[in-house]
């Protein structure tokens, strides 16, 4: 599965997931206040976990442009990816469509256009959840918050 950097440069998952365990984030992207700090939190044991022997992957459904955004605000050092497209979240079935009213209201009442931060009209989010995936692409661990 190939998504993108945020310079749009492609990006082997698979492949990456294949070289090394991996803790790989999904989250609904750099407008999400829950998600920010999470991404923030997951940069302060970082090192650990390389000590470990893992990578952190971050996929977020923002265009490629926008990843820089949280790299920069917390110093972040792991790899965070483009799934605009949500292929990556359907391909872990993970995916959910916000509703019109709920579309509308992001926009209105706090200013979030999913549409324009993703590129797409298909107005679809990913659960956020964490996902540690061994070399041989099984998953050890999942946690899913529908929430």
């Amino acid at each position: 599965m190939v998504l993108n950097t945020y310079d749009n440069s492609e990006f082997d998952l698979n492949g990456a997931c294949k070289e090394k365990p991996t803790v790989l984030i999904f989250y609904r992207g750099g407008w999400c206040p829950y998600c920010d700090t999470h991404l923030c939190e997951l940069q302060s044991i970082e090192s650990e976990l390389v000590q470990l022997g893992f990578q952190i992957i971050a996929v977020s459904p923002d265009r490629s442009d926008l990843l820089q955004k949280p790299v920069d605000k917390h110093g972040l050092k792991y790899q965070i990816l483009s799934d605009s497209e949500m292929s990556a979240a359907k391909s872990f079935s993970i995916v959910f469509r916000v509703g019109d009213a709920t579309v509308d209201k992001y926009k209105k009442s706090y200013g979030i256009d999913l549409e324009a931060d993703s590129g797409y009209k298909h107005h679809l989010l990913p659960v956020p959840s964490v996902f540690v995936v061994g070399t041989d692409g099984i998953i050890l661990f999942s946690y899913v918050n529908p929430k």
